[in-house]
């Protein structure tokens, strides 16, 4: 026999393990960075997304603003135009009507649509501010509109105010 130390068939398959084990290593790490690079992407995908969100949000916030600021104008200017057929001031009248008609298109473009009052009282829309017993309508039907009721989209930006029959 030689003085050669023998080699067990357990030591050369840690041997040949301890070969393999930097090329383990390296594509372990590999895989943890395309994992975290995943990971990265996906939360940047979700940030970019509710980004856009929070964006589109704040600008209905804006218009929403905007058109509840301009309410109490588009009142005045209707109540000035009642007024104006009343005192049979022609120019007066025609001027007033062209600024409602002005101020109506600009909100219109903004979103602002009237909210309906022809038949029956819908809670979600209208506030009825009085109750009347009436022959004529069945009850829940709206008899008066005491002030218009508008929405943006789906929302009520404020709900019409009305008469309601008994």
């Amino acid at each position: 026999m030689t003085d050669e130390p023998q080699i067990t068939e357990e030591e050369h398959e840690e041997q040949e393990q301890e070969e393999v084990d930097p090329l383990a290593e390296v594509t372990r790490e590999r895989d943890e960075y395309l994992d975290a690079l995943r990971r990265l992407k996906a939360e940047f995908d979700n940030y970019r997304k509710r980004t856009a969100r929070d964006q589109e949000q704040l600008v209905a916030r804006a218009h929403e603003r905007l058109v509840h600021a301009l309410l109490p104008v588009l009142d005045d200017l209707e109540r000035a135009l009642d007024a104006a057929e009343e005192h049979e001031e022609a120019q007066l009248e025609e001027g007033v009507r062209l600024v409602h008609r002005s101020l109506v298109e600009a909100l219109r473009k903004e979103g602002l649509a009237e909210i309906e009052t022809d038949g029956a009282f819908d809670p979600h829309v209208h506030e009825a501010l009085l109750s009347q017993p009436d022959d004529e309508k069945e009850s829940g039907a709206i008899l008066d509109v005491l002030q218009k009721g508008y929405r943006i989209g789906d929302k009520v930006l404020r709900p019409a105010r009305v008469i309601v029959a008994e």
